[in-house]
């Protein structure tokens, strides 16, 4: 177990945290006593089948979520819903390589695959909160990966899906990249195969995973617009200094690596033995699929591609030049799009 003051209630709070048992893992072995970290806004009602569940995204935790998509008025509104933000595994809340003991501390963490992560929310949800039937699943990124998952997964649970800037199995291409969010952290002397003492000993390769990702997670648009102004750095230096390499520092490095390698792998196939239109084919929800217009990690080409293959679905884009990263909130008209196409899927009828 490492200590790494970064994650915590004081940050990311608040939110509470339930022991779901031994999880066993897809890829073999298990979690004892896997932790959930769980933020819940507004009150689940007596038919208990008004709840919204919200996994998080790579780096992201059940705060964001709550910051940027969750009040009064949206349509994520907890006057409204009972709103469910689970933290994935590995994200430094939930159990993760950091916070786990003994011989899955650090390095020597499990392989954990996006339909762990969606059984151990299930399981949640129907034992801990009496919950089997959801009004909504909706998430992005990673989020989206999983929302994919528990629409496949558990089709009569689901009865509105709305993955955003993600896709069902993930492509060769958005594998290669991810392998170089993995490389930039590893090839850091100071990473020592995830043994080293704390995040500050692997700030070199954090700084240049956090390059990578101001590469690909904006767009060409966004630097050719001078967006980076508009959220008030005077320079791009500035923005990969103290936005960029200041959000992504203090993180684990172990913990992101696991997210990574589940995100690298993310493929509801898996469920029909690799055949995806037959693993599309069994959702039942009424599905928007939102990629965003200029992500360059979730192509809304490639989105498309799979929303063809579910049986009802609608083709829901939505435009920001911010890219991938319009999912932390820095485009308003983003966000408003975003609830505009919520509350018309949540406004259709069950």
């Amino acid at each position: 177990m490492t200590i790494n003051t970064y994650y915590g209630p004081e940050g990311h709070g608040p939110y509470e945290l339930y022991d779901i048992g031994t999880l066993d893992l897809e890829e073999g072995g298990a979690i004892p006593n896997c932790q959930l970290a769980v933020a819940t806004h507004g009150t689940l009602n007596a038919a208990k089948d008004n709840a919204i569940l919200v996994p998080t995204w790579y780096s992201g935790t059940s705060k964001i979520i709550e910051q940027v998509y969750i009040g009064t008025g949206r349509a994520l509104d907890p006057a409204k819903y009972f709103i469910v933000v689970v933290n994935q595994i590995g994200n430094g809340l939930s159990t993760s390589p950091h916070n786990a003991s003994g011989d899955q501390s650090g390095p020597r963490f499990p392989r954990v695959r996006i339909g762990d992560d969606v059984r151990a929310q299930h399981k949640l949800l129907t034992e801990r909160f009496g919950i089997n039937s959801l009004a909504l699943v909706v998430g992005g990124s990673m989020g989206a990966q999983q929302t994919y998952e528990w629409a496949v997964r558990y089709p009569d649970m689901v009865k509105r899906a709305a993955p955003i800037a993600g896709t069902a199995r993930n492509t060769e291409h958005d594998f290669l990249f991810t392998e170089t969010l993995v490389d930039a952290i590893t090839t850091d002397p100071g990473f020592k195969d995830g043994n080293y003492g704390s995040s500050a000993e692997v700030a070199a390769g954090l700084k240049r995973h956090a390059k990578m990702w101001t590469v690909m997670g904006w767009s060409t648009e966004f630097f050719r617009a001078g967006r980076h102004r508009a959220l008030g750095f005077d320079s791009m230096q500035a923005f990969v200094d103290n936005f960029m390499t200041g959000y992504f520092a203090p993180m684990d490095p172990n913990d992101l690596l696991a997210m990574a390698w589940k995100w690298q792998r993310g493929d509801v196939s898996r469920n029909t033995g690799g055949d995806l239109p037959a693993a599309l084919g069994r959702i039942k929800a009424k599905t928007f699929v939102m990629p965003i217009s200029h992500d360059m990690f979730f192509p809304p080409a490639d989105c498309q591609a799979e929303q063809a293959l579910i049986p009802g679905s609608e083709f829901r884009p939505v435009a920001s030049i911010d890219g991938h990263l319009a999912l932390f909130g820095t485009d308003p008209e983003f966000l408003a799009q975003v609830d505009t196409h919520l509350r018309a899927l949540l406004a259709i009828s069950d």
